[in-house]
């Protein structure tokens, strides 16, 4: 029995960890819990969107959701909630996520080798592998959040306005690619 309520408190514990920091994902508390490199990542990714989609309210939704599944999955990881499975898949989803990275980079520095479907396809895959990390561990609610933030960035139209060669959308796509190098060079993406 003292096993059982154990298991008990401690998941309490966990759900109460991952609501509260879910709420707590704002701007001025984000900051307090990612470097400063990932932190201008995402206010470049905030004004792609927003930029996309003239539309303040669902760009700071999709940068929430995205903060909110980051710190989900690390609030997770920390306490040691995936199985060996499950730890095999989110290493799976790191390779491909640094690999979505560096296709991103690469179609921004060498010019007139972008191609939509890759990137789509690339950010898709990475969706797709999150969910499988997931889905035993997140509400319906969050993982439609993990859909959101994806199929957001994965869209066609943005995509390719984010790539066209003078668009207003350059000097934010050449920040987030320097943010991504940088992550890459420390380490963290």
């Amino acid at each position: 029995k003292a096993t059982l309520d154990l298991a008990c408190s401690r998941n309490l514990a966990l759900q109460a960890e991952k609501k509260l920091l879910s709420r707590m994902a704002s701007k001025s508390t984000v900051t307090m819990f990612i470097d400063e490199t990932s932190g201008a990542v995402l206010d470049e990714l905030y004004r792609i969107s927003k930029e996309h989609t003239q539309d303040r309210a669902a760009s700071q939704k999709v940068i929430k959701d995205l903060v909110k599944v980051a710190v989900k999955v690390s609030v997770l990881f920390r306490n040691r909630r995936f199985s060996e499975a499950e730890l095999a898949v989110a290493e799976d989803f790191k390779q491909k996520l640094r690999q979505g990275a560096m296709t991103a980079v690469s179609f921004h520095q060498v010019a007139f080798t972008f191609e939509q479907a890759v990137l789509s396809r690339l950010l898709e895959e990475c969706r797709d592998l999150l969910l499988r990390l997931v889905e035993r561990h997140l509400t319906p609610k969050s993982l439609g959040r993990v859909r959101h933030v994806f199929d957001h960035f994965a869209n066609a139209e943005l995509l390719g306005r984010l790539y066209s060669p003078g668009s207003p959308f350059e000097p934010h796509l050449e920040r987030v690619c320097q943010g991504l190098n940088q992550l890459m060079d420390q380490g963290k993406l």
